[in-house]
């Protein structure tokens, strides 16, 4: 694979919820998340962000599912690494 870049996120979609805003979807891979219940509670605590619509966390995938607002995502996305580092230290949103 030499020359290649590897993404390690995926833009989904963009469209406009209820309200008129634009949102993104992409998904995202996580490293070194060590437990289905830390998954349950990154999801749980993300969903919770400012802009944040809707989120989830796959312990078996490996993943992140996240939409948010566009025109503050780069934003909501340090949020959401925070919120990460705070339930399982070790683990890293690879993006």
């Amino acid at each position: 694979m030499s020359g290649q870049l590897q993404a390690h996120f995926a833009v989904i979609y963009k469209k406009y919820d209820k309200k008129g805003i634009k949102t993104m979807k992409k998904k995202f891979k996580l490293e070194d998340l060590d437990c289905a219940n830390c998954a349950a509670k990154m999801e749980e605590a993300i969903k919770k962000l400012d802009g944040v619509n809707d989120a989830t966390v796959s312990f078996l995938a490996q993943k992140l599912t996240i939409e948010a607002d566009d025109a503050r995502f780069d934003e909501i996305m340090k949020n959401v690494q925070s919120t990460i580092a705070k339930v399982e230290p070790d683990c890293r949103l690879v993006m």
